[in-house]
């Protein structure tokens, strides 16, 4: 599995070595005996075919490079120099630390200097970064940084509430808790103006988020 390494100047994450299907299809029938059970029983026997094919979903982001993406832009904005905001953009990504889910929505805004891009490239972005083994924090500082080295806009705006499979059913099973994490970048950090306008347009989450 090849990971793509940041944008513009900052160190490539070595190659991973990936193993076979064969191999990861072992692993899951090795996780299936661990947890008590016969991988070779009816129910179970198409299991590691579908796990496997699950995990090609659920890590897809692994073989995209957000940079790329937001690559393609355009000029001609007749001036438009005001705020661009992209919310409730819904994610699944998955805990690095015990491989459950992350479900939530992202909040996106940059202030265009000259440049846009199509609103859908700013989705894809979110996705292919939730699209990987992830913590939210690492989450929020890639899509904001990825947005903020390609397009140099005058600032950038994310913030991620998410819940967390991994506190709601295992360990301190509390269900109904959200976490909400935000990275402000250029005018959106300086300017208190411009930061609460986009909390706003986002819902105000002003008690929660910390720019």
């Amino acid at each position: 599995m090849i990971v793509p390494g940041p944008a513009h100047g900052r160190r490539a994450a070595a190659p991973v070595e990936r193993p076979t299907r064969a191999e990861a299809e072992a692993a899951v029938r090795t996780l299936i005996r661990w947890a008590g059970d016969d991988p070779g029983r009816e129910g179970l026997l198409g299991t590691p075919d579908r796990v496997v094919r699950s995990y090609e979903e659920f890590f897809a982001g692994y073989h995209e490079d957000p940079v790329e993406l937001l690559s393609r832009t355009f000029e001609e904005t007749d001036g438009y120099d005001e705020m661009v905001v992209l919310r409730d953009i819904r994610f699944e990504s998955h805990c690095e630390h015990h491989m459950v889910p992350i479900i939530g929505k992202a909040h996106v805004a940059y202030l265009p200097r000259k440049r846009v891009v199509g609103i859908s490239k700013l989705a894809r972005v979110i996705e292919v970064y939730a699209k990987r083994l992830q913590i939210q924090e690492k989450m929020t500082s890639q899509i904001a940084n990825s947005i903020d080295e390609v397009l140099q806009p005058l600032g950038v705006a994310v913030v991620v509430e998410a819940s967390h499979q991994c506190m709601t059913t295992r360990g301190v099973h509390k269900p109904g808790v959200s976490m909400v994490t935000s990275r402000m970048l250029g005018a959106f950090r300086d300017d208190p103006t411009t930061r609460r306008e986009f909390l706003a347009m986002i819902g105000n989450p002003t008690n929660r988020v910390e720019a």
